[in-house]
């Protein structure tokens, strides 16, 4: 399941409170349709035996959530930003599903 967060406060309890786990933040825009077309993909995603217990999707509305944008300094849709242990690991812009999985399995350790 993929969690909406709309501030800074719930995102960061996020990051902080899952150590154990990769963290995969999806920076979306309602009107953006790349965003659109991977959002399903990435509900999948969230559910397959693949990274339903070792990864926490979340999505950040980029126009509802404004200060959480400003804060990583989004400049595109989708943009996705990985962390682990609390920390900023990584970045990806596109909706690219192949590349996605390649990127997060990167740091699963899963190549």
């Amino acid at each position: 399941m993929v969690t909406k967060v709309e501030d800074n406060a719930t995102l960061d309890n996020l990051i902080n409170s899952s150590p154990e786990k990769l963290i995969v933040v999806d920076f979306f825009a309602t009107w953006c349709g790349p965003c659109v077309r991977i959002a399903p993909k990435l509900e999948e995603m969230s559910k397959s035996e693949d990274y339903k217990d070792s990864v926490l999707f979340l999505k950040v509305d980029v126009d509802a959530a404004n200060e959480i944008s400003e804060k990583f300094k989004i400049q595109a849709m989708p943009t996705f930003i990985l962390f682990k242990d609390g920390q900023k690991v990584d970045e990806m812009m596109g909706a690219n599903e192949a590349k996605l999985k390649a990127f997060i399995n990167k740091y699963l350790g899963n190549n």
